[in-house]
């Protein structure tokens, strides 16, 4: 009988890191050097340095581990794809009754929106947010839920 790999094993599967040159393709929005294929492990890192009540976007996580790796840039669909792999491996972590997990939930867009690709989606980021006394509301147009004055809560990794 075959078993199901953990969360918590596909965050420990990846051991190196990659750099390659910025695919053809993504040179018009990032130019050309070196991208950077993290590990779910750096990205895992990083979140937990992130205090309560204190927020981060994508965007500053991505640059963050390039600037770490020496890398132009992080790969923003491998940062997307591990985010979500750290945020499952936590709510497995926590349901087994471990205290101390990756606070995923304070990883938000650019624009201050929360992210539906994560464990349990945006109801329980808000959930999570609003705990921490971080006020989320429904965005008029189009109904998605953001984070009101983020800006005052970003964090510089």
């Amino acid at each position: 009988m075959k078993t199901k790999t953990s969360w918590r094993d596909k965050v420990n599967k990846i051991t190196e890191r990659e750099l390659v040159d910025i695919p053809e393709k993504m040179q018009p929005r990032f130019g050309r050097g070196k991208m950077l294929i993290p590990r779910p492990v750096d990205i895992e890192k990083l979140i937990g340095t992130v205090r309560k009540g204190r927020l981060v976007t994508k965007t500053e996580l991505r640059r963050k581990l390039a600037s770490d790796a020496g890398a132009d840039v992080a790969c923003p669909l491998t940062t997307g794809i591990f985010l979500r792999i750290v945020s499952e491996a936590a709510s497995e972590d926590f349901a087994s009754g471990r205290k101390k997990i990756a606070p995923y939930w304070r990883v938000i867009g650019d624009k201050g929106e929360l992210n539906e690709k994560i464990s349990g989606g945006t109801e329980l980021q808000a959930k999570r947010l609003s705990a921490e006394g971080i006020e989320v509301v429904k965005k008029k147009r189009g109904g998605k839920l953001v984070v009101r004055d983020f800006e005052k809560k970003l964090t510089i990794l």
